[in-house]
């Protein structure tokens, strides 16, 4: 399937969460999505974790990274 119109084609989410980590840094994430991986000890390792097994929460993630990405 092609997939031209989705932003997120060929992005990891390592590679989203990396970017989000940059330009927010771990207390601006926990700010704008409120999840404790965020919160408490945050690393991309443990954060990948929870986000591949939450899709509520990579949902968020991806839809802050594409409202990030309209700035």
């Amino acid at each position: 399937m092609e997939q031209k119109n989705n932003p997120l084609h060929g992005k990891t989410l390592e590679a989203i969460l990396t970017e989000l980590q940059t330009r927010y840094g771990w207390e601006g994430l926990a700010i704008r999505i409120n999840i404790n991986c965020f919160k408490e000890n945050p690393s991309i390792k443990s954060s990948l974790k929870f986000l591949r097994r939450t899709p509520w929460a990579r949902e968020k993630v991806e839809a802050l990274y594409l409202h990030s990405m309209k700035r």
